[in-house]
């Protein structure tokens, strides 16, 4: 029988990324997050979607240990601590949750240091280049995941 528990997902902004919508917008549009959420939200009703920020680190790293067990994911963008934090690398791979990394703007093709990223390994995937529409290609992979796992626990029974 198909697990009907509405899934629970946590996106996780890092710093600077309070500022969407405002800062570099040639970048990063020039829609505030919190008007995306809304429509993501609507356009997943089935998905209970809580949303976090923060711009220190520490935070980060508390609220990937917080939702990490008990979450059916985690969508990422750790804005430019994704270029230099190996303890936010090994929070994600302490957890049980898989995490998605997002990335509104397509990383390789901007300066050199962005290229790297700390956290890649750790993570179930990379979504990147979207606009913020990679938190929903984030959204959409996390759902089909789950709906997998469901699917092969059924057809092992």
């Amino acid at each position: 029988m198909k697990d009907e528990k509405q899934m629970k997902i946590l996106i996780l902004n890092g710093p600077n990324l309070n500022l969407l919508g405002i800062r570099e917008r040639a970048v990063y549009g020039d829609t505030p997050f919190e008007v995306f959420l809304e429509g993501l939200r609507q356009r997943h009703p089935e998905v209970s979607l809580d949303y976090y920020h923060s711009n220190h680190e520490g935070v980060l790293i508390d609220k990937i240990h917080e939702a990490g067990f008990s979450y059916d994911g985690i969508v990422l963008n750790a804005g430019g601590y994704t270029h230099t934090s190996v303890a936010l690398a090994d929070a994600i791979a302490a957890v049980t949750a898989p995490v998605v990394e997002v990335h509104i703007s397509n990383t390789a093709k901007r300066e050199p240091f962005r290229h790297l990223s700390c956290l890649t390994a750790a993570c179930r995937g990379v979504i990147a280049g979207f606009g913020l529409f990679s938190y929903e290609l984030a959204v959409l992979a996390l759902k089909n995941r789950r709906d997998a796992v469901n699917i092969q626990e059924e057809n092992a029974r």
